[in-house]
């Protein structure tokens, strides 16, 4: 059998009370080489050049890589504010010395678009993106979300696109395992994977296409979500990028000891992916 040393990487998700300093020193002090950052964690928040190059400072005099940051949204509702946006993410995540920007689709129940209408407006963020984020020579991580009301549910639609524009080489795709088991998406796609995001799902009552970001823990033995099965699949598949912790549920952010429980499911998942 196959034997598969997973790179983990931390998102600021892991723990939104954390600086993005402390996040770092975290993740040196873990032994984890990379870390994602976010704009949408309060004050803790990147939210200028200087928040970004005080994290990018710290990160290389640590030795650790920076990701991303997490998220530009709705990417797919392209327009002058969405440009504004994105181009300053963009020189954020350059003063950070960070390698892409995540890029999450639209998600409302009042906007439902055509499969032609999805398509279109894909095309057409792409392509303004691909200009911004090759400024800074910036990937663009694309993050299919799994929530049944989400514009962009499957990565298939993406690569598609992707593939059509000739866009490869800029973008690749976010394999989040909660919103692969929600969309019912059997593809893996490693080839075109940039970022592999992890969480899991416990409650049982709750099910895939009912469940949101608050039910997403970290992986352990009650995991419904099949990561195991998902993470052996990608790294079958030849996939050796990160793999990247992002948990939303308050229990986890309110752990009385969160690098442990951050170990624990380290230590679960890599003894039984091989």
């Amino acid at each position: 059998m196959a034997q598969h040393n997973i790179k983990f990487a931390l998102n600021h998700m892991v723990n939104p009370r954390w600086s993005p300093l402390q996040l770092i020193e975290t993740a040196s002090e873990m032994g984890i080489g990379a870390v994602e950052l976010r704009n949408d964690v309060g004050e803790n928040s990147i939210n200028d050049v200087a928040s970004a190059q005080r994290a990018g400072e710290r990160a290389a005099a640590l030795g650790i890589e920076v990701l991303s940051l997490n998220a530009l949204y709705p990417f797919n509702s392209w327009n002058e504010e969405r440009k504004a946006q994105a181009e300053t993410l963009a020189q954020w995540v350059h003063a950070a010395g960070g390698k892409g920007l995540v890029l999450c689709p639209l998600v409302d129940a009042d906007t439902q678009y055509s499969a032609s209408e999805r398509r279109a407006k894909l095309e057409h963020a792409l392509t303004a993106l691909e200009s911004i984020l090759g400024q800074y020579d910036l990937q663009g991580f694309v993050e299919p979300l799994g929530f049944p009301i989400s514009s962009l549910r499957y990565k298939a639609e993406a690569v598609d696109v992707i593939r059509s524009l000739g866009l490869s080489s800029r973008f690749s795709l976010v394999h989040d395992t909660f919103h692969h088991q929600g969309a019912g998406e059997v593809e893996f796609f490693a080839d075109q994977t940039g970022l592999v995001h992890i969480s899991g799902l416990e409650d049982r009552d709750v099910t895939f296409s009912e469940m949101l970001d608050e039910h997403r823990v970290l992986v352990g033995e009650r995991d419904r979500l099949d990561n195991l099965g998902q993470l052996k699949q990608l790294l079958s598949d030849g996939y050796a990028g990160y793999v990247s912790f992002e948990p939303f549920a308050e229990s986890v952010h309110a752990a009385q000891d969160p690098v442990k429980s951050l170990r624990d499911s380290m230590d679960f998942i890599q003894k039984f992916i091989n």
